[in-house]
């Protein structure tokens, strides 16, 4: 079995000409990039498209990147602001074309359930949303998530214990009349 490597490590590698680790990258972030997007967007076809432009951007500029055991971080607030243009660009076009606004919705429009799953779990502290994406949304083990990160198994089962908690009582409160 491979080891798991970290973002750290990953970033390293693609930063040494080994394109291949950007696809574990990308691998790794893909779901994650995709539910930020949605969240934002609503819309699945939107959210694929700006997805993909999140990781060419991040690619473009990962040279740039600080701290590169922080990629996960990076990539997620990246996708927001592509997610923050679309939405710009989609608006100027329904101010250049006022037909834009009566097309009928794309099949791909999130259920109310969904939409606010999604907006509790973009609100969870940065490094809670993270170990629950990584968990919930990739796919990824606790064990997997410690090493990518970088961090304690304790740690991150604290983490993602927390962040349970706190999207429960948001949750509730929100079912409440």
């Amino acid at each position: 079995m491979d080891p798991v490597l970290t973002d750290a490590e990953l970033v390293k590698a693609v930063l040494a000409g080994k394109g291949a680790a950007y696809g574990d990258l990308i691998r790794r972030y893909e779901r994650s990039v995709r539910a930020a997007t949605l969240a934002v967007l609503g819309d699945f076809h939107a959210a694929e498209d700006a997805t993909q432009e999140t990781f060419v951007v991040a690619y473009r500029k990962l040279d740039a990147l600080l701290r590169p055991s922080a990629f996960g971080a990076w990539v997620l607030r990246i996708a927001h602001r592509q997610a923050l243009r679309a939405v710009r660009k989609h608006r100027a076009a329904e101010t250049l074309d006022p037909n834009v606004a009566v097309q009928a919705p794309h099949n791909g429009r999130l259920d109310e359930d969904s939409e606010g799953l999604l907006t509790a779990v973009a609100a969870l502290p940065e490094h809670e949303r993270r170990v629950v994406m990584l968990h919930y949304f990739d796919g990824h083990s606790v064990a997997v998530i410690s090493a990518m990160c970088g961090r304690p198994l304790g740690t991150v089962t604290k983490q993602l214990a927390r962040a349970r908690e706190r999207l429960r009582g948001r949750l509730c409160k929100e079912a409440k009349p």
